[in-house]
This record gives structure tokens, C-alpha cells and sequence, in this order.
């Protein structure tokens, strides 16, 4: 008799965005003429940089001849790619990584989920709350998050780090034993950052307690303030204790064509049952190379060509664009007297529903009145009740048109 994993019927309802998605749906279906703006998902609507194409055209055509051809690859990714992500996105910060302490992938949510295996059964996880989904989902899918108590909307083993206005969106310190603490900054979902003293407190925690930090920093390309860190390496002893995840998704458009990667120092080590040191570099290899195949070398050499000059130049563009469309969102909606956080160095805009009504209440009222879908703060968590995410991801037109259509609504 084949038994499931039943760790995953600790899985509460459905995915937060595929509910999104879902109630969406339902509505167009219901109303076939009404138009529909999404501002939900995080996903990019524009082109992708010439430069970029121009790099995928040129290694399609390798692949058509037998003397450029190419089948597998290296699993932790090619020379090229890893080369000038460590030159453009490290060395040019100050910061020394090596080519074997990073591993290029097809998604960031593929590795932040995938990196809690190499880690005990018995860890104490610590999030942020809100927090992206994947990091909580993954634990309870491994069995590390206990029951999940419903009066809570939470799990009794996870640790949560409660982020709201009254802490200026700052978590606190964990005040009790944690192993693994995932942070996001710029933060999914509430658009917020951390200085360089705030994250250097998580850096002195974790060195202090050998507990490790993983760091996802798949928004770092839209930091716009001078002072805030884009890589959490910025900190003195952070390669002793933090993983980091970067993503090629929001950065070069890349949601569709797939490309990350996830950078192990060799400093960084937990420890066996027995208490003995372990180079988790060593671990995450392992892991990839038994059950990853590596990203294709076509997707590759398009993201090599972010790196170019006239590949930077046209991020900045993109970038530019998205961040033109966060300003319009966050100006639109605080000119309503409604309190708007991010979108400042991040594409996320995390506003306060109106007094007394909750996450999903403000979600359908906002879908059957304005046609605009947002998504809901409290499905990133219990401290998201009472907020609301937009993204800065849509059309110039349909940003316009989603604000001049908050406007019109009446609390």
C-alpha cells in the first residue's frame, strides 16, 4: 500500500497566489466584459532587453551546429555565467566570492525551497510574518512546522517575526533557540529594507548562536537608497553564516525564461548530531549534482549578457520603468490619506486596508468594484491581516488606469 508524505495535509488550503488566481478567474468568468487589471503576482509584463535576446539568439544558433553544440553542462553552472556574476555582483561591491561558492539554477523559489534539505528534521526555523509562502510551505512539507493551530493562522514549532507599522516593519531579534532564520530584503511583501546595522544584528545573532541566515535578495536590483545593503556579504563575518539567493526573474525579466543562482560560502558550516562541523558548500553540491541537471546553456548566456554593457544599461531602463510605476501606485494611494509602505527600493507597495476591514474582504472589494486584483496580506501570514500588496509589475496604462480606479472607490 503506497502511504503519502503526511506532512503535506499539514498544507493549509491552497497556494496563496493560485487562490489569487482562482477567485480571479471565477469573476471574469462571472462578469466576461469587465476589465481586469492584475496587480497581484510579481510577474514582469515587459519585453525582454534586446541585449539579453541577442545573447539567447546566438546560443540557439550554436546549438544548430555540431562544432558549438552542447549537451550537458556543468550542474553548478557555466564559467562565463559565474565569472561575471561574481565580477559584477561581488567583486565590484568589495566583496571576495569564488566561482565554487556559486550555483546558478533555474529559480530562486526553486532553491529557497530546495535548501532546507540539507539542513536536520529537527531545526527551529524563524521567518518573518508576513513572509513569502515558499518558506514556510517547504519546512511543513518536510515536517519541521508542527500543527498548524488554526485560532493562530500559524504553526506551533515555527518561530514568527512579527513585521507591521507599529515596528516600523523591522523584525525583532528571536528571543528563543532557532537554527535556520529566513530573511527577504528588499522584503516580499511589504516592499521594506534593512539598513546595514539592522542586518548586522542578524549577522552577530547568527555567529553568536551558529544558527543560519538565508537571505533572499531577489529584489536587490531595485534598491534606489545609497545606504541600503544589496548583499548581505556587505556584512563583516555574513560568508560565516548566511546563504544568499539572487534571481534573474524581476531583475531582467527573466519569470518565463528561468535563471537564478545561490551563493554557499565555504566559511559557512553547520553541524552533524555529533556536533561536528560541516562545510554546507560540500552539502549543497552534493544535492545539486544528484538531482540537478543545470540550467540550459541557451538560458545562460542570456543572463551572461545582463552583464554587458549594453545589457546594463537596459536593466537600468527596466528597472527605471517598474520603479516609475511603484512611485505612481504609492503617490496615488497615499494622496487618499490610506497609509502606503515600499516601494522605494522594491516593486511591492504594501498599503493598510481601510479600519475594520480584513485582508480578503479589501481583496474582493476591491476585484467586484474596481476590477483591480491585489493580494491579500494575510496570506503571507497572520501579522498581513489588515495590509494589502500591489505590485509595480504591470503596464504604464494599466497602472494609471488601476490608480485612477482606487481613487474612485468609497470606504
Amino acid at each position: 500500500m503506497a502511504k503519502i508524505n503526511q506532512n503535506y495535509k499539514q498544507l493549509q488550503g491552497s497556494y496563496l497566489f493560485a487562490e489569487v488566481a482562482r477567485r480571479r478567474v471565477k469573476f471574469i468568468g462571472e462578469n466576461p466584459n469587465a476589465e481586469v487589471i492584475s496587480l497581484g503576482i510579481g510577474d514582469v509584463t515587459r519585453p525582454l532587453p534586446e541585449a539579453i535576446i541577442s545573447g539567447l539568439h546566438a546560443a540557439v544558433n550554436e546549438m544548430a551546429e555540431a562544432s558549438s553544440f552542447r549537451g550537458y553542462g556543468p550542474e553548478q553552472g557555466y564559467d562565463f555565467l559565474l565569472n561575471a556574476i561574481i565580477e559584477n555582483d561581488y567583486q565590484a561591491r568589495g566583496i571576495d566570492i569564488k566561482a565554487n561558492e556559486v550555483f546558478v539554477s533555474d529559480g530562486s523559489k526553486c532553491d529557497v525551497g530546495n535548501i532546507q534539505e540539507i539542513f536536520s528534521l529537527d531545526s527551529v526555523v524563524a521567518v518573518t510574518d508576513p513572509v513569502y509562502p515558499v518558506y514556510v510551505d517547504t519546512n511543513v512539507m518536510a515536517g519541521r512546522s508542527g500543527e498548524y493551530v488554526k485560532d493562530l493562522n500559524r504553526y506551533s514549532n515555527i518561530v514568527y517575526l512579527p513585521c507591521h507599522a507599529g515596528n516600523h516593519f523591522i523584525p525583532a531579534l528571536p528571543d528563543k533557540k532557532v537554527d535556520l532564520i529566513y530573511l527577504c530584503y528588499p522584503n516580499n511583501p511589504t516592499g521594506m529594507t534593512l539598513s546595514k546595522e539592522e542586518l548586522k544584528k542578524w549577522v552577530d545573532f547568527a555567529r553568536a548562536n551558529k544558527c543560519v541566515i538565508l537571505y533572499d535578495s531577489a529584489y536587490e536590483a531595485y534598491i534606489q537608497e545609497k545606504d541600503v545593503p544589496r548583499s548581505i556579504y556587505e556584512i563583516e563575518g555574513a560568508k560565516e553564516v548566511a546563504i544568499e539567493f539572487r534571481s534573474f526573474s524581476k531583475t531582467a525579466g527573466f519569470t518565463g525564461v528561468r535563471c537564478a543562482y545561490t551563493v554557499v560560502p565555504k566559511e559557512l558550516l553547520a553541524y552533524d548530531e555529533d556536533n561536528n562541523p560541516v562545510v554546507v558548500n560540500e552539502l549543497w553540491n552534493r544535492r545539486q549534482t544528484t538531482k540537478f541537471n543545470g540550467c540550459s546553456y541557451i538560458t545562460q548566456k542570456g543572463a551572461a549578457a545582463v552583464y554587458s554593457p549594453e545589457g546594463k544599461a537596459q536593466i537600468a531602463k527596466l528597472v527605471e520603468y517598474y520603479m516609475t510605476n511603484a512611485k505612481i501606485i504609492r503617490e496615488g494611494i497615499a494622496a487618499l490619506g490610506i497609509e502606503v509602505f515600499g516601494g522605494v527600493n522594491a516593486p511591492y507597495i504594501w498599503l493598510k486596508t481601510p479600519e475594520g476591514m480584513g485582508s480578503w474582504e479589501f481583496f474582493d472589494k476591491l476585484l467586484t468594484q474596481a476590477h483591480i486584483v491585489g493580494t491579500p496580506g494575510v496570506g503571507f501570514g497572520q501579522s498581513g491581516e489588515g495590509y494589502f500588496r500591489l505590485t509595480a509589475f504591470g503596464s504604464r496604462e494599466n497602472t494609471e488606469k488601476a490608480v485612477e480606479r482606487f481613487q474612485n472607490l468609497r470606504f
